[in-house]
């Protein structure tokens, strides 16, 4: 009677522990991203400071705030997008039907927003031709003789941002708007 009710005892014990370790295997675990680095941005002698921050549990409630911080401490810049909009224009081979598979690209994107490849030193090459992804091409040409860094952040497969810092201005402003 004992050996049976300790075998019944046992395989319940294996398997509840059965059940939790599918269900963490099923399940994204939930950590917010947070990030910074330092960068000469605004002015090639000193360092800015870029932030990102991803907060929501759900993709629907995701939102990544890039924000990027004077040495002084002044906010040029600051941007949300919406991690349904991060998802929104990925590329059609990858299967993002899952909440869980949504919550991963999203946080891919955030981990890796700070690339060595997105930092542009400088912004416009010299030898750079304005062409019609150029919004402002007076800008283009500005950052061509300042020598000025740029940043480059992508909001999905096919639209990447290229961002810097317009002195005529004394603000962050995009450059380039492309694939």
């Amino acid at each position: 009677m004992r050996k049976t009710i300790f075998l019944l005892f046992t395989a319940a014990v294996l398997f509840t522990a059965c059940q939790t370790d599918k269900k963490k295997g099923e399940s994204v675990e939930f950590k917010n991203v947070n990030s910074s680095i330092t960068q000469s941005f605004s002015n090639l002698k000193t360092l800015d400071t870029f932030k990102i921050e991803l907060t929501g549990r759900k993709p629907e409630d995701m939102v990544l705030t890039f924000t990027i911080t004077t040495d002084k401490g002044l906010e040029i810049y600051n941007t949300k997008i919406k991690g349904t909009e991060l998802l929104g224009s990925t590329d059609p081979n990858v299967d993002l039907r899952k909440e869980k598979d949504q919550i991963i690209f999203i946080k891919t994107i955030a981990s890796e927003f700070f690339g060595e490849d997105d930092f542009l030193e400088p912004a416009v090459m010299p030898e750079d031709k304005a062409d019609n992804y150029v919004p402002d091409k007076a800008f283009y040409e500005a950052l061509k003789k300042s020598g000025l860094n740029g940043f480059k952040y992508r909001l999905g497969k096919e639209n990447n941002i290229y961002i810097a810092w317009s002195e005529k201005e004394q603000k962050v402003k995009i450059y380039y708007n492309c694939c």
